[in-house]
């Protein structure tokens, strides 16, 4: 079957299950073996090099479409399936372009459209696109290990104290989480009450200073972890930063967004562990991986 994936995560999932994608949108770069393949769609948002409010003005002044879908390219893979999202018409290509360039163009393909808010629909998308390709059993296969590692990671959280958690998935201007974020919080063993039930939302950093979380993990969608260090750095100069308990107990975290947090695939199982170990690294020990980094921030200026 020639698949075309227009968002990472469903890259993740199909070659997950063995399956190799014809083509892949520009954001996708996992597994590394993909990267070769036509790039299906593009954005006007340059990220490189950028803070997180210059790369937030820059998507409030377009007017008109973010993401573009290369429409003969497109009709050029023949594809019998294209996987598209709905989620978030801020991260990738939303379906409703998908749709117009298929009909467009006339192109003889199914859409399957994701549509994951929370962690259960994550992992009931991997049956989904497992049916979609013909890979019941493959999936069936991920999804059974990835139900072992969430129970692993809840047993080992299991009657322990919830710290209050919060999770910034932007930081200028700040952002809550949303979607599954509430749900890793959770199962990481977390209190999630700080986080939004639905789509991530805008705050008052005062919002989050009431809050005072005893862990905040910064983790802006699309940064890797060294951009997610500078992210949380410049949250330093916001009024009230020492007297955070996170702050002051050394526990804020600068997490792979990109990799992890915001990527609703197979991987959501790693950021579940990456949670747990920011939130019990008693119970749940580093494993070496370069997708957490404490942020050690000194004190604001008054």
């Amino acid at each position: 079957m020639r698949v075309v994936s227009l968002l990472p995560s469903a890259t993740e999932i199909l070659t997950a299950l063995g399956v190799d994608p014809v083509g892949i949108s520009h954001s996708c770069d996992y597994p590394p073996s993909v990267t070769d393949r036509p790039t299906v769609t593009s954005t006007v948002i340059d990220y490189e090099g950028r803070s997180s409010r210059a790369i937030d003005d820059q998507m409030q002044s377009i007017d008109g479409a973010v993401y573009d879908v290369r429409a003969e390219l497109l009709e050029s893979l023949d594809p019998d399936l294209v996987v598209t999202q709905a989620t978030c018409d801020v991260c990738a290509v939303d379906s409703a372009a998908v749709h117009d360039a298929v009909e467009r163009r006339d192109v003889d393909a199914e859409i399957l459209t994701l549509d994951p808010h929370s962690f259960s629909d994550v992992l009931d998308d991997l049956r989904r696109v497992g049916a979609a390709v013909g890979r019941e059993a493959e999936a069936e296969r991920v999804r059974s290990q990835a139900d072992e590692r969430v129970d692993a990671v809840r047993r080992a959280v299991e009657g322990r104290e919830r710290p209050r958690t919060a999770v910034l998935d932007w930081t200028d201007p700040p952002i809550r989480g949303g979607h599954w974020v509430r749900d890793l919080i959770r199962l990481a063993g977390g209190d999630p009450s700080f986080q939004p039930d639905g789509p991530s939302t805008p705050l008052r950093w005062a919002r989050l200073r009431d809050y005072d979380p005893q862990r905040l993990l910064v983790a802006p969608c699309g940064f890797s972890t060294s951009r997610a260090a500078e992210a949380a750095a410049e949250l330093a100069t916001k009024p009230g930063w020492a007297e955070l308990s996170a702050v002051r107990s050394g526990d804020v975290f600068a997490v792979d967004g990109n990799a992890l947090v915001n990527r609703p695939g197979p991987r959501l199982v790693d950021s579940l562990e990456a949670f747990a170990r920011c939130l019990h690294p008693e119970a749940v020990p580093a494993d070496g991986d370069d997708w957490v980094r404490p942020v050690r921030l000194g004190r604001a200026p008054p």
